[in-house]
């Protein structure tokens, strides 16, 4: 496995295995079967709802002796409702205890969304509606100042709970500030990046501020097309510049979008469930693709920002909320 050098020290595998979106009844035995190919590399969230199970598999893994824990890098990511300093530790203590950890290699801010506090004993993950049971559901969005936030997550890795520190879902200009007064910089930056959604200058302004840059959905539309957020005729699988790249090194068009990731100097984090997939996935750092090739796998960007709570909130949740314009 490839890896790329944080600024505080440790390796970052290039390729991980996204959880988003994976069921919980497959989760245990999806990691585990993810170790066997080689994956040492887990992109969690509260949010998604399955870090029991991610636990589950990662207990399994340790207890067969599939791998050491030092030799695992697992992410996980502070929710929304839980951006008050009073809330951030014991929202990680909770994703610990799901993931049956001492620590967690990578915490990551997952929105600048700070949302109203709900109790996990109401309601757990918390999602994004404050009252889905209100006559007009909605997210209620509360004043907490990422600066707040940042030093609250500073305290866990002085408290040895966390080693490294991220955010995801930030343009240029919030990282900027972030850097302006963060005592423990961030490692990383976690955004969604494909073909279509480039983000040339938000992964070089995040590189040159000693940033590693991980692109989330690095397949582009895969995702959203059962969510309604995306068209199928988007779809990068079957863009006839994709497809012929990959006829061209007999590898998958998923094989191709998850090279150019890597290659232009970004990890990526990208589902799968079936051991054949998984293990397609990695089989990626035994081609290389031409100047030409990558050339043209950037010409496809149109800025086409598929995760966007500017759209998705007003349209799920009764909330207009842009963060990126």
């Amino acid at each position: 496995m490839h890896t790329f050098p944080l600024a505080r020290g440790d390796q970052l595998p290039a390729l991980g295995l996204g959880l988003w979106k994976v069921p919980r009844k497959q989760t245990a035995d999806v990691v585990v079967e993810a170790v066997r190919a080689g994956y040492r590399h887990f992109d969690s969230a509260c949010d998604y709802g399955n870090e029991a199970e991610v636990g589950e598999g990662l207990t399994r893994v340790l207890t067969e002796g599939l791998c050491r824990r030092d030799e695992l890098w697992v992410t996980s990511k502070l929710w929304n409702t839980y951006h008050a300093a009073p809330h951030v530790r014991p929202a990680l203590l909770r994703t610990l205890a799901d993931l049956k950890l001492d620590y967690l290699d990578l915490y990551l801010l997952h929105f600048p969304i700070a949302l109203r506090y709900v109790p996990p004993q109401v309601r757990y993950p918390p999602e994004w509606i404050f009252d889905p049971q209100a006559p007009q559901p909605r997210m209620e969005p509360v004043a907490v100042p990422l600066a707040e936030t940042w030093r609250a997550m500073e305290a866990l890795v002085d408290a040895g709970l966390v080693r490294h520190l991220g955010v995801c879902n930030f343009n240029c200009a919030l990282l900027r500030d972030l850097l302006s007064y963060a005592r423990i910089p961030p490692d990383v930056l976690q955004v969604e990046l494909h073909p279509l959604l480039t983000q040339n200058r938000l992964v070089r302004f995040a590189r040159e501020s000693g940033l590693v840059v991980t692109a989330f959905s690095p397949l582009g539309a895969t995702s959203y097309i059962p969510l309604g957020m995306a068209r199928p005729e988007e779809s990068l699988l079957t863009h006839p510049v994709v497809t012929a790249i990959a006829a061209r090194h007999r590898k998958s068009a998923a094989q191709v979008l998850l090279r150019w990731a890597v290659q232009r100097g970004t990890a990526a984090v990208c589902k799968a469930t079936s051991p054949q997939h998984l293990r397609e996935n990695l089989a990626i750092f035994d081609f290389e693709l031409s100047p030409q090739e990558m050339h043209d796998l950037a010409a496809l960007n149109r800025n086409r920002r598929f995760n966007d709570p500017g759209e998705f909130c007003e349209a799920a949740f009764g909330t207009f909320f842009p963060i990126y314009d």
